[in-house]
């Protein structure tokens, strides 16, 4: 009998995070007006791997929620919605390559890379703006975003915040890292 590699969550840890995010969903109606949260899930509960995705933007403070859907592909779209980059997610470079070239202090981990063992997708600067037109996310903090591959060949990486009532793109070297910088991601259900 062969073990299976798929990532599930046990039947307590769904019904936790299910009522964590119809809480959400429910307090948070502009971000999803006309959704219905039955709906929804729904399509969590016919894909445990999706769930689980969920669970790891919860666990590392991501506080996901519900800010689209797209006809087309029949999905829903998560994003972080965390006021700040998750704390469980700062301190990291951009990507391997960053954390492969840093000589001395590396971080632990890359966004990239951490983002893909969650199964999830770091915001691009589209999707960014877009959240921000919801509400007033890191006015502390800033989120790396999808880097142009002409940006990245040359060492650099974007990342985002709000100040000044304003969104603001600004770039560093990818294999930069602080204490009030991370990323969010998406997820499509």
């Amino acid at each position: 009998m062969t073990k299976s590699n798929k990532k599930m969550l046990s039947k307590d840890q769904s019904e936790e995070l299910f009522n964590v995010l119809k809480d959400r969903f429910e307090h948070n109606m502009h971000r999803h007006e006309g959704f219905e949260w039955n709906a929804l899930q729904a399509k969590l509960e016919a894909d445990s791997e999706k769930l689980w995705s969920l669970n790891e933007m919860e666990r590392t403070g991501g506080e996901p929620d519900v800010v689209g859907y797209d006809e087309k592909k029949d999905t829903y779209i998560f994003m972080d919605c965390a006021s700040e980059s998750p704390k469980g997610r700062r301190s990291v470079c951009y990507d391997r390559e960053a954390l492969e070239a840093r000589k001395k202090f590396k971080p632990e981990n890359s966004a990239i890379d951490m983002a893909a063992s969650m199964g999830i997708e770091i915001l691009t600067e589209e999707q960014y703006r877009g959240l921000q037109k919801m509400g007033e996310f890191d006015k502390k903090t800033s989120s790396w975003v999808q880097t142009p591959s002409a940006i990245r060949e040359r060492g650099g990486a974007l990342f985002c915040d709000r100040r000044y009532d304003h969104v603001f793109v600004y770039h560093n070297g990818a294999e930069s890292y602080y204490a009030a910088r991370g990323f969010r991601g998406s997820l499509m259900v």
